[in-house]
């Protein structure tokens, strides 16, 4: 077996990244064979699409020509600079050879000579076996601890607008003197600044288990970068934003879906600015942001949401909204 560090050479290839991408999706829908998958343009899209907060690198395990295995390692480069995380699949028939503990001795060895002290990686896990998953007894063969769980949730669709409304309705008295606008795309340039002000918070406030982060370095280049890499992925992406008297961005909800065949919908976030909570408009824009969604399109059949399990009032959002759980989203950590 050979492990490969791949240049941005075999990043322009699509032949390999196909190879790449067949095995992820393998590797991913096995046990889970109705869980959302990207598109192969999807996955061209977003690693192609550069961002200027991280540093992408892409590891293959080859047996003889055939990539038997892989992994992807994102350092963070304007913030957090001790931490990385990565992911890491292996094919279905070549498991238990070796490959995966491989891999992962070779991204850490990476991680280490980039000077940095803790390792992050995640993984799917059912509900209803959290403790004894072989992706956990693989985690923690491999020196890795359980840090945090998010909740993987789906709600079917299509809701109807009277149920919407309610929704709409039941927040409306709590955030008198707030303004709730939809944008599709990039958001205005006069309202750039305080989303990224915003999204910088999230990686401070949302529940992160072990593993403590500082805020998140989020520029409007950063900014830019992630609408683009959006569009190359051929999605659309919808923003739905609380704002001030003074139009300041205090609150979001962003949803993604691709503008070809499929019909699932991706929950990207939701956040509420730490002085601005209390007036359920956390709530209001997932209801906007979800009502301007399904007027685009009447055959979208899913949304796709996780949250931290610890993460109450989030929790008690979808909950409200009819979101239910359907597997853990788990993520582990190694202190080097």
């Amino acid at each position: 077996m050979d492990i490969r560090a791949l240049d941005d050479t075999a990043l322009a290839d699509d032949a390999l990244m196909r190879d790449f991408y067949d095995l992820d999706r393998r590797s991913e829908l096995h046990g889970r064979p109705h869980a959302p998958f990207w598109s192969f343009e999807e996955f061209l899209g977003g690693f192609r699409s550069p961002d200027s907060g991280q540093r992408q690198e892409l590891f293959a395990a080859y047996d003889g020509d055939r990539i038997v295995g892989n992994a992807v390692l994102w350092s963070f480069l304007l913030d957090n600079t001790d931490k990385a995380w990565f992911h890491l699949n292996v094919d279905v028939p070549d498991r238990r050879r070796g490959i995966g503990r491989a891999l992962a001795e070779r991204v850490e060895q990476a991680v280490r000579g980039d000077g940095r002290s803790l390792i992050m990686v995640d993984t799917k896990l059912p509900a209803d076996a959290r403790e004894g998953h072989p992706h956990r007894l693989f985690a923690e063969a491999c020196g890795f601890e359980l840090s945090n769980v998010e909740v993987v949730r789906h709600l079917n669709l299509p809701i109807p607008d009277q149920q919407i409304q309610e929704w709409i309705d039941e927040a409306a008295p709590r955030h008198e003197g707030y303004t709730i606008e939809t944008y599709v795309g990039s958001v205005p340039d006069d309202l750039v600044e305080s989303l990224c002000v915003l999204l910088g918070q999230l990686a401070v406030d949302a529940p992160s288990g072990a593993v403590d982060f500082e805020e998140e370095t989020v520029t409007p280049q950063r900014y830019a970068e992630m609408v683009a890499t959006t569009d190359a992925m051929g999605r659309a992406r919808y923003e739905t934003v609380a704002l001030t008297a003074d139009r300041r961005v205090v609150a979001h909800s962003t949803l993604a879906m691709s503008l070809k065949d499929s019909t699932e919908v991706y929950q990207w976030g939701t956040f509420v600015h730490r002085e601005h909570r209390g007036h359920r408009l956390g709530l209001a824009t997932k209801a906007v942001n979800l009502r301007a969604v399904q007027a685009a399109r009447d055959d979208l059949a899913l949304v796709t949401t996780q949250n931290a399990e610890t993460n109450d009032y989030m929790v008690a959002i979808n909950e409200r909204m009819g979101f239910r759980p359907i597997e853990d989203a788990a993520e582990f950590v190694k202190r080097l």
